[in-house]
């Protein structure tokens, strides 16, 4: 049974979080007690009914304000597959959690409250998604109870949404009118739109093929640790460790480590229960080498005819966390996979609007959830791969020198 990772999105009070408590309580994904409780808070509140969307706003501050600020991670399963879904903040100063959120998504769900149509943080999210190559959108109309059920209603937001979505870069969008709050289309097909003769919300998770979007072309593994038991039974075992980033290796590979260029070939791959015939992402194995060749945390394992680029000036595009803005010349910590060094920002080359996917090369002051293009020069090469080919060697993440905080994620282009 295969797992989907897939994440929620859209503005303030469009229903994200009901939505995922409708999907929990309707598929039988919720503990007795855990209905318990929300029932018992919904009474306590004067709800009429149980609100769902106590089941991923945990905090504190979520549950009094109504809204959702942090990223709420939760797990279910159907017969057909298994899912962990990320609930993101609709906010514009989270912006930063729903990076996070959708960083390693295979789907988004962007809702739409059917009363207001398409909003700034419709676009925002929808953007995100595509920088970040989510390649499959499901795009729930919502609240269609609050207005009639209309499909003209339906279909002009399909309209616009086709109109702004033309410009990104994700190439399966689906749409599916529902009601978070009482259940049309979430797990069951509803009866309220008979013009809607699409899958209902759960199905379309549980048949949306992600098989093909993950990259087995190119081998890529970054060395995490290299075991060295020095044992009396394990006396000789030298094992370079971590997790497979992408294509697939086998004993008896031919083998280029990097940086240093030496080459030998796979003896074998051991996992903490047995040798496995092969390993491929998202495995975490331990790789032994037929030669003594020196390796350590930091260098990348690949192949002769499929090597990563090496190289010291990368372009990114930055999501940026913090507070205090990117210094259009400052010094940072990178981590790339399991390498860390320094990087000096040489040049911010423009800034996104986010509204109008316009390039700002006037103001290129990158503050707290903006994004802009800039280019980097690091200490020592990184074995990359653009993001759009690769999520696991095309990403990075910056971190502040003096404080250590991370201020941005980064996708390199």
């Amino acid at each position: 049974m295969d797992l989907l990772r897939f994440t929620t999105a859209g503005s303030v009070d469009d229903g994200k979080s009901t939505l995922i408590g409708r999907l929990l309580y309707d598929s039988k994904s919720i503990f007795e007690d855990q209905l318990e409780a929300i029932e018992r808070l919904s009474e306590s509140r004067g709800q009429s009914q149980v609100d769902l969307a106590l089941l991923t706003d945990g905090l504190r501050s979520e549950r009094e304000q109504g809204i959702t600020i942090d990223v709420a991670y939760r797990y279910f399963a159907t017969p057909r597959r298994k899912f962990i879904v990320a609930d993101t903040p609709g906010h514009i100063q989270y912006t930063r959690n729903m990076v996070t959120g959708a960083s390693t998504a295979n789907l988004a769900i962007i809702l739409i409250d059917a009363r207001k149509g398409i909003l700034e943080q419709t676009h925002r999210h929808s953007f995100i998604a595509s920088l970040l190559h989510i390649k499959h959108l499901i795009v729930c109309v919502n609240k269609m109870d609050l207005v009639g059920y209309s499909e003209e209603v339906f279909n002009k937001i399909v309209e616009d949404y086709k109109e702004f979505a033309s410009r990104l870069d994700v190439p399966d969008i689906r749409f599916i009118p529902v009601s978070a709050l009482l259940g049309d289309n979430v797990v069951d097909k509803s009866t309220n739109m008979p013009w809607y003769d699409g899958a209902p919300l759960l199905s379309t998770l549980e048949t949306t093929y992600i098989g093909s979007d993950v990259n087995h072309v190119d081998p890529r593994f970054p060395v995490q640790v290299v075991i060295r038991p020095q044992t009396t039974e394990w006396h000789d075992y030298r094992g370079f460790a971590g997790r497979v980033a992408s294509g697939v290796f086998k004993p008896g590979d031919e083998i280029i480590a990097m940086p240093s260029g030496f080459t030998s070939r796979i003896k074998s791959i051991n996992t903490m229960k047995d040798d496995v015939r092969e390993a491929f992402s998202p495995m975490s194995v331990a790789i032994t080498l037929e030669d003594e060749i020196d390796i350590s945390r930091g260098d990348m394992i690949a192949k002769p005819n499929n090597m990563p680029t090496a190289t010291q000036d990368i372009e990114v595009m930055l999501c940026w966390f913090h507070e205090k803005p990117l210094d259009p010349h400052g010094r940072y910590f990178v981590r790339h996979t399991t390498r860390d060094c320094k990087a000096l920002v040489k040049e911010v080359r423009y800034k996104i609007d986010i509204n109008t996917l316009h390039k700002n090369e006037q103001d290129l002051r990158i503050g707290m959830n903006e994004i802009g293009r800039v280019k980097l020069r690091t200490t020592v090469p990184l074995f990359a791969d653009p993001y759009a080919n690769n999520r696991n060697t095309g990403g990075l993440i910056l971190i502040d020198q003096e404080t250590n905080n991370t201020v941005a994620a980064g996708m390199i282009l």
